[in-house]
């Protein structure tokens, strides 16, 4: 538990991703207490942190050692930092908190660029999301995939980014984070998280009751906790069952609720929300990007 690493190109993007978010609440929490809270800052930081953890806590010195830490590893990368993040409404408070003058020159012309609003228009589809988000699943824990990301530093890194910008892409529908706008209809929300959670647990369920060990490398691993590989890799499935079937059908039952509330509820809730907020932030402190 003493190996700890600090990763300096990810730690110093986390914090400045941070310190210019903090930046632009504070600015926004002024004007506007009702858009953004304190559950916001909150979101974002844990997401942000949890990316941390994922790659710089003693979770990354043992995943070579264990299965199941391997598998909490990603799910923090994928199930956990990226909803947080985008809970936290992270446009509007990085526009408020980045310097102008960069926020003018770099990110509005990138943000109009013809190419970026073509690309936004394929990878925020939600047919996409879902393929995205389930092939990379599945894709890095076929044997062949998933030795290459454990014998390989580069592409163990690259199987790390993998997770949290299709974890990110999964998540887009679902919170649909200001500025983008929904084009799915409502109800097909929850079906798509109830149909997303189908693979995740045929994996979970054949790595649970498995009678033999699927990834070779753990046979010769140190067998931490008093696991051996088998039992490690039960484990794994359990924790991947569990989890993925929570964090999933969680939001879904929380959609299919307020989709079967009254209007006058549904409009309460929608009242402040980031797409009607976020227009008026944008109008109101002039910040010309889109």
């Amino acid at each position: 538990m003493h190996d700890w690493s600090f990763p300096i190109p990810l730690t110093t993007l986390l914090a400045l991703m941070l310190f210019f978010y903090a930046r632009g609440w504070m600015h926004l929490r002024k004007a506007f207490p009702r858009f953004i809270t304190p559950r916001h800052m909150v979101a974002f930081t844990g997401g942000a942190i949890s990316i941390w953890l994922a790659v710089a806590s003693p979770l990354a010195a043992l995943d070579e050692d264990l299965l199941t830490v391997h598998m909490v590893q990603h799910l923090l990368l994928m199930a956990f930092a990226p909803p947080l993040i985008m809970v936290g409404r992270p446009a509007l408070a990085l526009l408020h908190g980045l310097p102008k003058r960069f926020v003018q020159v770099v990110v509005g012309p990138l943000l109009r660029w013809t190419p970026i609003r073509q690309l936004e228009e394929i990878v925020t589809n939600t047919v996409f999301c879902w393929f995205a988000g389930t092939m990379t699943v599945i894709g890095w824990h076929i044997p062949a995939a998933f030795a290459l990301g454990q014998h390989s530093a580069v592409w163990h890194e690259i199987q790390h980014a993998s997770f949290l910008l299709a974890g990110f892409l999964f998540w887009w529908p679902v919170i649909q984070p200001w500025p983008s706008a929904s084009r799915s209809l409502k109800w097909s929300i929850p079906l798509y998280l109830f149909l997303a959670t189908l693979p995740c647990d045929a994996l979970s369920a054949f790595l649970t009751f498995c009678d033999r060990v699927v990834y070779p490398s753990y046979l010769s691993a140190a067998h931490s906790f008093g696991l051996s590989a088998l039992q490690d890799q039960q484990w794994a499935g359990v924790i991947m069952w569990v989890s993925i079937t929570f964090i999933y059908m969680v939001p879904a039952m929380a959609l299919t609720v307020r989709l079967l509330s009254p209007p006058a509820a549904a409009d309460s809730q929608a009242h402040f929300g980031p797409q009607t907020a976020g227009n008026e932030l944008l109008a109101a402190t002039r910040i010309e990007v889109m």
